[in-house]
């Protein structure tokens, strides 16, 4: 059976936009037979990295710093799918960089070039293979995402997995009007169900999937004026 460990990242953890996404993308993964943990960095305790290295140079693989990340370092050990998802804030939510940076004690501090960057990779009792980008925003374009986009595939680099695609919604919020869901709301989850399985059943999420998961809900002169007027009362 498949495992994958779902961190997110939200601030507002089971009531944000991303947490709406969330839910039937992990419904696909179940029902694609996978089993599938998640972590609410804004639930966890965990504590800044101190940058000293300790987890590299004095006990390599161990974190030094005991608190709630003690608890997920094992089931990340133990999953293939690692899924990070997050609002784009700047850019970031400063819990989940907390917890991003404290994934260091997962590497083998032992460093590589390849394709001219310098690499590294999972320690060998890593299970982790793909590494996956679950992403919400506000603002109108894609293209907005592309930050933390790079920052989910650079890691994935970095530990030397594979990137296996990222789940992208933009202007989420009118996926919903009055509360609940819109038409056009209950037509991007259920492609965010669909993705959930392709991951599990394929390996990968299909093109067209994400792009429909991705494509645009309103004109953008229309989403501006709705920000602007907001904005003027």
């Amino acid at each position: 059976m498949v495992k994958a460990v779902v961190i997110n990242g939200s601030p507002r953890a089971r009531k944000g936009y991303t947490a709406m996404v969330m839910e039937p993308f992990i419904q696909g993964m179940k029902d694609a037979g996978a089993d599938v943990e998640t972590f609410y960095a804004k639930r966890l305790k965990v504590k800044s990295c101190t940058g000293k290295m300790h987890c590299w140079y004095e006990k390599p693989g161990i974190c030094y710093i005991k608190d709630d990340m003690q608890k997920v370092y094992p089931v990340l050990r133990r999953s293939d799918i690692l899924v990070l998802a997050t609002p784009v804030y700047v850019p970031l939510p400063g819990e989940m960089q907390n917890v991003m940076n404290r994934l260091c004690p997962l590497v083998i501090p032992k460093l590589q070039i390849r394709a001219g960057r310098t690499r590294a990779r999972f320690r060998d009792d890593v299970k982790i293979q793909k590494i996956v980008l679950v992403a919400t925003g506000a603002w109108y374009e894609r293209e907005n995402l592309d930050t933390v986009l790079r920052i989910a595939r650079e890691f994935a680099e970095d530990a030397s997995v594979e990137f296996a695609g990222a789940v992208l919604r933009p202007h989420a919020f009118l996926m919903k009007q009055k509360g609940e869901l819109t038409k056009d709301g209950i037509a991007v989850l259920e492609e965010v169900k669909k993705a959930g399985r392709e991951l599990i059943e394929k390996g990968k999420m299909g093109k067209n999937t994400l792009d429909t998961i991705a494509r645009p809900l309103i004109d953008r002169e229309e989403l501006l004026q709705r920000y602007n007027k907001v904005a003027k009362s």
